[in-house]
């Protein structure tokens, strides 16, 4: 959970533009986007920024100097952002990153070491999902991709394995960081990465706490993507857009039955079961899609002329 990383620590219907704009949609995304300035319960960020571009949300980590590391004043922040996001019904994709060229090193160290005791600088769990790094034991119905620059280790990589989906810069770094200071994974570490993984090399990296480069993250599965220092936001925003134009309804419910099959079916039998049920109330959806195909669209697998992107 807490970082290890040099010394610093944190003080109706619409037709979704076709393939080949989504590019420009990003880089524009980028100078079109709206600040979200106040929590939920309206007291000013102070070490993250929300802001909101559409259907989408990005939620930084706006501690830079001091490698993004989380103390419990940015564990709330995070926490009521991404309850926010949760409780929204505008927002359907939420990115999380780091500013200044750094995802999250892990949580503070400096704080940990002069507290009394850590129930005073840890946020403690609650049946609501917040945690030490503020909303890692969230169940959030609704797509999340990390936009990984620089060191995503400690609590920082618990925080990439809550979202679904990791890019990460050519020069991102991965690590159990925490390893080497006798520090444990509390906020879903040791349940996330095996099922992310697999249990071999999920204990390679708990084990020895080595750095994992982007390269290796993606031949493990760890990342999804991996694009040029300074393109992670960017690329994402281009995922984010191309999820979020999706008929929504089936995009979350299959996200809800892949998450149920890897964290609570009992059985094989219990997860095709969950899998029916959930997809019956989306049918008609499909119908409608189905009318689309029957008319001409998207033949041929292309997505040129429909009003659903590729993956």
């Amino acid at each position: 959970m807490l970082s290890s990383v040099g010394r610093a620590s944190c003080g109706a219907t619409h037709r979704p533009v076709p393939r080949p704009c989504y590019d420009v949609l990003a880089r524009q995304s980028l100078n079109n986007i709206r600040f979200i300035s106040t929590t939920q319960d309206n007291r000013p960020f102070k070490n993250i920024e929300v802001e909101k571009e559409g259907h989408i949300e990005i939620i930084s980590i706006n501690c830079p100097e001091k490698r993004n590391c989380v103390n419990i004043e940015t564990a709330r922040e995070l926490f009521s952002a991404f309850q926010s996001f949760k409780s929204s019904e505008e927002a359907r994709v939420a990115i999380l990153c780091g500013k200044g060229g750094t995802f999250c090193a892990g949580y503070d160290l400096t704080e940990v070491a002069a507290a009394d005791h850590l129930g005073a600088v840890l946020l403690p769990y609650s049946n609501s999902g917040q945690a030490p790094m503020g909303p890692s034991r969230m169940l959030i119905e609704k797509p999340l991709i990390a936009a990984v620059s620089g060191y995503a280790v400690a609590g920082g990589l618990e925080l990439s394995l809550m979202c679904d989906l990791r890019v990460a810069e050519e020069d991102a770094v991965f690590g159990v960081f925490c390893r080497r200071f006798g520090v444990p994974l509390i906020d879903g570490g040791t349940v996330r990465l095996p099922a992310l993984i697999g249990v071999s090399r999920a204990m390679d990296m708990i084990l020895t706490g080595r750095p994992v480069a982007a390269q290796e993250a993606l031949q493990m599965g760890l990342a999804n993507r991996v694009v040029p220092k300074g393109r992670a936001l960017e690329e994402a925003l281009k995922l984010a857009h191309q999820i979020a134009a999706f008929p929504q309804a089936c995009l979350n419910a299959d996200r809800r039955s892949a998450y149920y099959a890897t964290y609570k079916a009992e059985s094989f039998a219990s997860a095709m079961n969950y899998e029916y049920h959930r997809a019956l109330p989306v049918l008609e959806e499909a119908a409608k899609g189905a009318r689309r195909f029957v008319e001409g669209e998207g033949r041929g697998g292309t997505f040129e002329d429909t009003d659903t992107p590729p993956s």
